[in-house]
């Protein structure tokens, strides 16, 4: 079974200054209130270590699957033999000198409903506020 979610904000920025915020883990937590701390280079192929807000105990390692500069990076995780697999896609688009971000993310598990549950209830906070809308003045 097959579940995600998917958010888009225009964001009034060229696509390099948010591209350059995205890949610089250093200032995640500056941003983007799910994340409690994030670890490593964000290069295509490396490994990075994720701590979020829906899981504080757990630490997550994300293989970074697919950088596009500056319009796309994915990054991944998963468990052996199909059990688990989640997937993250960033998209930058700009247009008359702003940027058309969005995130999706695909899960996959063989019981995802139950274990779904904490990300929608996060997902749904996020939409409720401006957060992670990036103040680039």
């Amino acid at each position: 079974m097959a579940k995600g979610y998917h958010v888009s904000r225009r964001i009034d920025a060229p696509a390099e200054r948010v591209w350059g915020l995205l890949t610089d883990a250093s200032t995640y937590r500056d941003w983007n209130r799910a994340v409690v701390s994030i670890e490593g280079t964000i290069a295509l192929g490396n490994t990075i270590s994720l701590v979020s807000i829906v899981n504080p105990k757990r630490v997550f390692t994300l293989k970074i699957t697919d950088v596009a500069r500056p319009n796309r990076l994915v990054w991944s995780d998963g468990m052996p033999l199909g059990l688990f697999k989640g997937e993250r896609t960033y998209r930058l688009d700009e247009r008359d000198g702003a940027t058309e971000f969005s995130m999706t993310e695909q899960f996959s598990h063989p019981r995802l409903d139950r274990l779904i549950q904490p990300v929608r209830r996060q997902s749904q906070e996020r939409r409720r506020g401006p957060h992670w809308l990036i103040s680039l003045a």
